[in-house]
């Protein structure tokens, strides 16, 4: 396996029932992805369970109170590779209890696969899953419709559910979007392309995952290095070197290029870009590097070093959606504490916009916030953020909430 093979992170969502685990059972079976040992204790389950066949969900259904249920309750996260890419999945709950629980496996994915039963069609789960998708910004939706064996393969059906689907993505303003027809249980359209389905042209769900471009999800051109820590080794041979080290969250720098340091402005140069292996005279995102500066400068943790033409906004009051992630309510009248990129400030909140109905995507007023609930808010922090709208970068577009009474995190936010 080539150790520069690309990575995709992707996510399973969709209503109860709809085949997630299965699916994701499925991939890993097919794609000889699962160990002998691992394939036989499933096996040995399945039959005390009466099943004909392996029950291929419960590769992912890890926790003892999932297996009880039959249900995913938190994101259980698998690993596989195939000659062609590395993957990361995350098999989200499909309840709206867990709503939290979706959104944070899903602020990282490249790809999202909605599962939609082909015998319920789009369901308000599915609705709500899509809605979610869009707000954390996953660049690449797939629509699999599942359980095509329970309607007879019918293209009908499949195409009935795909213009109903697309008629909702429409108004979100969602138009990449790859529809499948599949049965996980079975196998059709997922690594092979099986007998069931030959009506259908496009490609299979692996041929898909291993082949979508993914190389223009990072914002490449807006350069943007939050400064994680600045190194002072208190050796001879160092005594006189000073780096900042963080990791690219955007763009690319070279040495000699011109930078200024926010939120205090000063402008430099790049001297060096240092990592283990030696210098570099170009570095990308998501590189993590050290890099020295031409000028003196009192820079610390949670400065950002940023490109020179493409300023980043920097300020201490701005408008966010909300997604709170405690059992306790946000309480409008006391203080949290905001950790975005490497800098963690105190903050409050100002104003309550409208609360959305992830369901039905409503907005209603309100004046406090409830566990999985969404809403888009406007904060004022105790000193300057330097930031970007989160469509445009996600890293320092994006932000979490922390109780500073329990150190809990109890929200997560993506700036408008």
């Amino acid at each position: 396996m080539n150790t520069t093979t690309q990575l995709l992170r992707f996510i399973t969502a969709g209503s109860v029932d709809d085949g997630k685990s299965t699916l994701i059972g499925r991939l890993l079976h097919d794609s000889k992805s699962i160990f002998e040992d691992q394939l036989s204790a499933i096996s040995k389950t399945s039959e005390k369970r009466g099943m004909a066949t392996v029950d291929l969900s419960l590769l992912t259904d890890g926790l003892q109170a999932e297996r009880e249920q039959g249900i995913t309750i938190d994101v259980a996260y698998r690993y596989f590779a195939t000659p062609k890419r590395k993957f990361i999945i995350g098999d989200t709950p499909g309840h709206e209890q867990y709503t939290r629980n979706m959104v944070t496996a899903a602020s990282t994915a490249n790809l999202v696969v909605i599962l939609v039963d082909a015998r319920k069609g789009v369901l308000v789960q599915t609705r709500r899953h899509t809605y979610l998708a869009s707000l954390v910004g996953i660049p690449h939706i797939v629509l699999a419709v599942n359980k095509m064996d329970m309607v007879d393969y019918s293209e009908d059906v499949f195409n009935a559910i795909c213009t109903e689907y697309r008629q909702f993505a429409a108004q979100l303003g969602l138009n990449n979007i790859t529809y499948i027809p599949l049965s996980a249980l079975v196998g059709d359209m997922l690594v092979d392309r099986g007998d069931n389905l030959n009506w259908y042209q496009g490609t299979t769900l692996m041929e898909l995952l291993e082949t979508v471009e993914i190389d223009h999800d990072l914002n490449t051109t807006d350069f943007r290095f939050p400064v994680q820590w600045v190194c002072r080794p208190q050796t001879e041979a160092f005594h006189d070197f000073r780096g900042f080290m963080g990791r690219i969250e955007s763009g690319e720098v070279a040495v000699g290029d011109e930078i200024t340091i926010q939120p205090s402005g000063r402008t430099t140069t790049v001297k060096e870009i240092v990592t283990y292996d030696g210098n570099l005279e170009r570095a990308y995102a998501p590189q993590s590097v050290a890099i020295t500066l031409a000028d003196e400068i009192d820079i610390s943790r949670g400065d950002m070093f940023v490109g020179k033409g493409n300023q980043p906004k920097v300020a201490k009051e701005f408008e966010a959606m909300l997604c709170w992630l405690s059992e306790s309510p946000l309480d409008l009248n006391r203080k949290y504490v905001i950790k975005h990129t490497t800098r963690s400030v105190k903050c409050v909140f100002t104003r309550l916009d409208y609360r959305v109905d992830v369901n039905t995507l409503e907005q209603h007023d309100a004046t406090t916030l409830n566990m999985n609930d969404i809403a888009r808010v406007a904060i004022k922090v105790q000193q300057p953020l330097v930031f970007d709208s989160y469509l445009l970068d996600h890293g320092t577009g994006s932000f979490i909430v922390i109780d500073e009474a329990t150190n809990n995190t109890v929200g997560a936010g993506m700036i408008a």
